[in-house]
């Protein structure tokens, strides 16, 4: 019983230089990738299209005040207040469609972030359960205080080639 307590001691730092250590960097993986390239686009677009239609409401709100000013003397008290309402419900919709239009590029840059970071997880495990290693540790989110390079291999160019980044 004795010796195989020793044996057991003797083997127990030699499994702990067996243990290998990867590091990669997110931020030089994900811009690099079709999927992100795609996703910006998409993004922008639904950004530019979110603009364009602010601006219409911001143009037909600005055309609708001015007519109003040019009027605003000659009205009936009810038609003026009636035009004031309608200034007043197309200033609250302008502002409504603003909260909307940002939530959903919000929520549709969350999503498709989302899936990328996914896939990039699965490479990841993928690539870490084929090497061996222990830890893999995400350098890009600056919460790392120290990476000794000698000790940890980098497999940021082998999740590139796993993701087919070039």
């Amino acid at each position: 019983m004795k010796k195989i307590l020793i044996a057991i001691l003797m083997m127990a730092p030699l499994s702990l230089c067996a243990q290998k250590f990867a590091h990669f960097n997110t931020a030089d993986i994900i811009p690099n990738m079709k999927e992100y390239t795609t996703a910006m686009e998409e993004i922008q677009a639904m950004q530019k299209q979110y603009e364009d239609d602010m601006k219409l409401m911001q143009d037909e709100l600005q055309k609708k005040s001015e007519e109003y000013q040019k009027e605003q003397a000659n009205l009936l008290e009810n038609v003026r207040q009636r035009r004031e309402q309608e200034l007043n419900d197309l200033y609250t919709r302008l502002q409504q469609s603003y909260q909307d239009n940002q939530a959903a590029l919000q929520k549709a840059q969350a999503e498709k972030m989302n899936a990328i970071t996914e896939k990039v997880l699965a490479v990841v495990k993928k690539v870490g359960e084929a090497g061996g290693y222990v830890y893999i540790v995400d350098t890009s989110s600056g919460v790392i205080p120290f990476i000794n390079s000698t000790l940890s291999t980098d497999i940021t160019d082998q999740l590139k080639k796993e993701l087919g980044i070039q």
